[in-house]
């Protein structure tokens, strides 16, 4: 692990203020790491048998606590303090950054180590159903992209004391037509995490846990007297465990978007890789830095694609726009195959090309009006990407650079 003065490299012990509250954090902090030498040993066949049916049932019983609010298929509503909300939590990352980081070497607030930064075409299908036929995915062509694959955040920690998920942003380039967000001409953002549902339902939700994640005790926005959230630590825990490689998991939208207008749509990404990498020196330590090395290894002899496959949105209560906390259900709007991305066989490790993800800004906003974000934590993703980017970009003294798909680097 590399040694800096920083207190984002590693996982920073909880700091509640209560002696208690830190130990109990602490505690759970190392069962977890003490899961995840031995998961891989006993997680594929629990997956195998067990863990459809239980995401139902975790599914059904979120969805027992819901109230339908009468919205219509892509309809949205504004959530009550919604924008207060918000400023919470751009405060409260914005200080975390600043406590974790220094001037210069700034790091995201989320999504924060980067396992690679790799070239990519993401090439639109041909049978696509005519309803799906929207925006980008409107004629069969092909778009570059530049894909990065990282880890959870906000910390940055030896891969197997992560919290156990994976992120993908993909930024497809020479995507022609106005942009929502206007600080880039000819891009399309999109985004992807291993989980199927997002850890909060909605802002109130996402404000309450980045108070605690920067008391580094995030265990207490799930388990917590006044506001628990506890069936969402359950969905969650049974999509996070320890990785292989980040190019053999799913990866889930977890917000819906326009798929054109009045149709809402979740995206995800299935790798076609079939093996899985071991992981190395289990139940030991493995090395810090092993899922790049396993992305290191698979793209030195072979192209790796991944399946994008849409799902509109058909019930608009069970499928809901506001609470990202619920999986919609494949029974009600299976997932269609609709575009292929494909990562070529390559070398992207090398110092230039890593370092080149820390001057792009991903955002969702960075998109065709065709699909714009929807719901009240993508209304938030707008000026939270933009305005952390800005603080992170403005530390480290670099601007805001908008890629073509022409850069190189050294190999």
């Amino acid at each position: 692990m590399r040694s800096n003065s920083n207190s984002g490299y590693g996982l920073p012990p909880a700091d509640t203020g209560v002696r208690l509250l830190n130990w109990l954090a602490n505690t759970s902090t190392l069962f977890v790491h003490l899961e995840r030498r031995i998961d891989p040993f006993f997680r594929p066949v629990f997956d195998k048998l067990f863990r459809e049916f239980l995401t139902k049932l975790a599914t059904a019983l979120i969805n027992l606590r819901r109230k339908d609010d009468g919205l219509k298929l892509a309809e949205e509503r504004i959530q009550p303090d919604e924008e207060t909300h918000l400023d919470d939590i751009i405060a409260t990352m914005g200080n975390q950054m600043r406590r974790l980081w220094q001037a210069g070497d700034f790091q995201r607030a989320g999504n924060t180590k980067t396992h690679g930064m790799v070239r990519g075409e993401i090439a639109i299908r041909e049978d696509l159903p005519e309803h799906m036929r929207r925006g980008i995915f409107a004629q069969p062509r092909t778009y570059r992209a530049w894909v990065r694959l990282s880890g959870p955040g906000p910390y940055i920690t030896p891969d197997i004391d992560d919290v156990g998920f994976m992120s993908m942003s993909i930024k497809l380039m020479g995507v022609p037509g106005p942009k929502l967000l206007d600080d880039e001409k000819f891009t399309q953002d999109m985004f992807g995490v291993s989980p199927p549902t997002f850890v909060t339902p909605d802002t109130n939700a996402n404000s309450q846990l980045q108070h605690w994640s920067y008391k580094n005790a995030q265990i207490f926005y799930f388990l917590n007297f006044t506001h628990p959230h506890v069936m969402d630590l359950v969905m969650q825990s049974l999509w996070i465990k320890t990785q292989s490689s980040p190019l053999e998991s799913a990866y889930f939208s977890c917000v819906p978007y326009l798929l054109g207008e009045g149709q809402a749509m979740q995206y995800s990404l299935w790798p076609r890789l079939k093996t899985r990498t071991r992981v190395p020196r289990l139940p030991f330590r493995p090395p810090d830095n092993y899922l790049r090395e396993a992305m290191v290894a698979t793209l030195a002899r072979q192209d790796v694609e991944f399946d994008i496959l849409l799902q509109v949105q058909t019930d608009p209560h069970l499928m809901p726009i506001e609470n990202n906390a619920v999986l919609w259900p494949t029974r009600l709007s299976p997932r269609v195959p609709a575009a292929v991305l494909r990562i070529p066989k390559q070398k992207f490790d090398s110092p230039e090309q890593l370092a080149f993800a820390r001057i792009l800004s991903y955002n969702p906003w960075h998109c065709i009006p065709e699909h714009r974000p929807l719901g009240n934590q993508s209304r938030a993703r707008l000026r939270l990407y933009k305005e952390l980017s800005t603080l992170r970009q403005s530390m480290n003294r670099v601007e805001h650079y908008e890629p073509t798909g022409d850069e190189s680097f050294p190999v």
